[in-house]
């Protein structure tokens, strides 16, 4: 039984971690400035009172909103982001202010899903026209016009002077529907329900969907030129079927889908076949498509163990550092203690989420939770492991850490949605059903 004095409790240990957070990123900050200029910056009070006012913005509206949630989360974005933006301000001054305008709209944005969503439940009524919304979001780059090829990817969107990426928020929408889905056909998925002849067979209706995402994937991967997001769709719909039903079958189905499909774009599509290549050996392309990826390996080679320091290493010879390749920077001026750091954190992130969803008593809550930690976790996975060649470079940005509004934003969504989960699971009755992890 939750007392009274718990909610108060985890409000305080999220403020003592959001404060440490704050001081460990405006010590960075100040550890940067003078690396380069060899003086303490002008702006380093400012820059910390606006550090503090938008953490203690975000303390506050869940303290309000929920103050029954963990306390990990948000103290673990708030580093992750301020580290992030430390990098950035190195590197780019304009980006920098960039990114600071959407951190502010990101905390706004995390606090307003919080106020407006609740109960969280409410959502899966509304499944399959989330549904639709995400499906809009994830081809709206392909409408004429709208879509804007940016990097050799269709994946932006211009209206008027703002350009973004709506595929950010399609991966949450999609989230919320397969998550719904999944408990609705769990029965029918786990199980064989057809018979033909002398055998059950599972009823081939629900595996509608998985043929549906297979191919959307494919559709990103070919006409938005795209690997990263079309593999974390996905990936997402496989794992969250596995999870739902607990058949290990799925992921090899999965497994098997995907590979079909990457080998065939592969042999149909150059940009698909280039980046294997890279990945395969970059120093035959170290002149041209293989660049950035090897400069990202000379910046990881001289960092170290311990890096060269803030602000003393030269990062920006990385093509698009700030956004694709922004771990390789903090891997070359933090070293291999800096990049374990930030792979901890993640871990830590991922690891709270995945609490949050064994400790929900409902099949929804339960599968959305896993479901919005896969999201990150799977990002950030597919972009580190692309900086050290465990995988092909797949685009996607470093969730929290890399520029990017429209990411950093719909991780601040995640990151409440979490949060709203894990403040409903206290007091929620349990149902009589429910769902287990695999």
């Amino acid at each position: 039984m939750l007392t009274a004095r718990a909610p108060l409790t985890r409000r305080t240990t999220e403020l003592g971690l959001l404060l440490l957070a704050d001081v460990a990123v405006v010590g960075a900050y100040v550890l940067a400035s003078l690396g380069r200029t060899a003086s303490i910056p002008a702006n380093a009070v400012p820059f910390l009172v606006a550090v503090l006012a938008l953490t203690m913005a975000a303390h506050l509206g869940t303290r309000r909103l929920a103050p029954d949630a963990t306390p990990i989360l948000l103290p673990l974005a708030a580093l992750l982001n301020g580290v992030g933006w430390v990098f950035i301000a190195r590197l780019d001054s304009h980006l920098a202010a960039l990114q600071a305008m959407w951190t502010a709209i990101g905390v706004a944005v995390y606090v307003a899903t919080l106020a407006v969503i609740r109960p969280l439940q409410v959502i899966e009524r509304y499944r399959y026209l989330i549904a639709l919304a995400g499906i809009a979001l994830l081809l709206m780059p392909l409408a004429p016009k709208l879509g804007q090829n940016i990097n050799g990817a269709r994946l932006w969107v211009r209206l008027g002077p703002l350009t973004f990426q709506p595929v950010e928020l399609a991966k949450i929408a999609l989230a919320v529907f397969f998550a719904s889905y999944l408990v609705e056909k769990r029965d029918l998925l786990a199980g064989p329900s057809m018979r033909i002849g002398n055998r059950l067979l599972p009823d081939p209706r629900p595996f509608g969907p998985l043929v549906l995402m297979w191919a959307m994937s494919m559709l990103v991967m070919t006409a938005e030129r795209d690997v990263g997001f079309s593999l974390l769709i996905f990936v997402l719909f496989i794992a969250l079927l596995w999870i739902a039903t607990g058949r290990a079958v799925y992921l090899g189905i999965g497994a098997v889908l995907f590979v079909l499909g990457s080998v065939a774009a592969s042999e149909l599509f150059s940009h698909v076949h280039q980046r294997i290549a890279v990945w395969i050996n970059p120093w035959p392309h170290a002149t041209s498509s293989g660049y950035q990826a090897v400069q990202a390996l000379y910046a990881m080679g001289t960092g170290g163990v311990a890096g060269t320091g803030l602000g003393l290493g030269r990062p920006q010879l990385i093509p698009v550092v700030v956004s694709d390749y922004i771990f390789a920077a903090i891997g070359e001026e933090l070293g291999l203690m800096g990049t374990t750091a930030v792979l901890i954190a993640f871990v830590l992130l991922v690891g709270t989420g995945l609490r949050i969803a064994l400790r929900s008593r409902a099949e929804f809550p339960k599968l959305l939770a896993a479901g919005l930690t896969a999201i990150v976790g799977f990002q950030a996975f597919f972009i580190m492991a692309g900086v050290v060649r465990l995988l092909p470079v797949t685009g996607v940005t470093l969730p929290f850490v890399a520029y990017g509004g429209s990411s950093l934003i719909s991780n601040y969504i995640i990151i409440a949605l979490l949060v709203r989960l894990s403040h409903e699971q206290v007091s929620a009755p349990a149902p009589a059903r429910q769902v287990a992890l695999a």
